[in-house]
């Protein structure tokens, strides 16, 4: 998932977004989500899989899927899971994915081998991040992530509410709503997490779905300072009463943009 940027270099504007006609925004939906179930959208190798193949219970597969989850802003996803990936490959950095292992490491060694395959891009900023979660996981969470979900009756309203209000000073950059949201979408395919009401896990509004938001008329101006609001409460708007949760269109909305808009049919 490739990160907000300044929308600034987006000149298009589309003056109907308040007057879209609902019944040909599905058509087109439909017909992207179609596309890309069909392959036309491209999307056979996602960021994310760039893993260890580890099995979808396990606990370190919880640990890899979250971790650098928390420092994919403003980079190329794709370059931060192949990073994630050698770090994890390499049995020297490996204990990164271990919370026990890193909270009784030197800090300065934890900078430098997040550094050594450019999983951290701001070195002292991600580094206490990093550190960050793992005592999170450690001393709140009894040492699994996997308790976030139980105390929270896996339910996605309750998670986001404790790590984005209640708690949110224990998951840094986890709790933004755009990551927060997305992270939750990655576990549900990645690992062997399930969730109550996946309805509830808004669309993650960075980069290509709002310029695909955007292109298909459901928001005007992508050079608001809300605009990443605007594009989950649009596609919340648009999805009631459809087959469709808003994650459900994230993918083939991201890949549409990233390939250039071609046609819909």
């Amino acid at each position: 998932m490739e990160n907000y940027i300044q929308m600034s270099i987006f000149e298009e504007k589309i003056t109907n977004a308040n007057t879209y006609d609902k019944k040909d925004a599905l058509s087109n939906i439909r017909a992207l989500y179609s596309m890309w179930k069909s392959g036309k959208l491209g999307g056979e190798i996602m960021p994310e899989d760039s893993n260890p193949n580890l099995a979808l219970d396990e606990e370190q597969n919880y640990i890899y899927f979250t971790l650098p989850m928390a420092l994919n802003y403003q980079r190329n996803s794709y370059k931060l899971w192949e990073s994630a990936l050698k770090t994890y490959d390499d049995p020297y950095t490996r204990y990164l994915f271990n919370p026990q292992e890193v909270i009784c490491k030197d800090v300065q060694q934890i900078q430098n081998d997040l550094v050594k395959y450019k999983v951290a891009l701001q070195p002292n900023k991600q580094t206490v991040i990093w550190i960050t979660l793992c005592n999170t996981i450690v001393n709140h969470l009894e040492g699994s992530i996997k308790n976030l979900f139980i105390k929270n009756d896996y339910s996605v309203k309750k998670i986001l509410q404790d790590i984005q209000f209640t708690n949110k000073k224990d998951y840094p950059y986890l709790s933004g709503n755009k990551i927060a949201n997305y992270w939750l979408y990655v576990l549900l395919n990645y690992t062997s997490l399930q969730l109550v009401d996946k309805k509830n896990i808004s669309v993650a509004p960075d980069t290509h779905v709002i310029q695909s938001t955007h292109k298909l008329g459901l928001i005007d101006n992508i050079e608001t300072h809300n605009v990443q609001e605007q594009t989950a409460k649009a596609w919340e708007e648009v999805l009631t009463g459809s087959e469709f949760t808003p994650i459900d269109i994230h993918t083939p909305m991201w890949l549409w943009s990233r390939s250039g808009f071609p046609p819909i049919n």
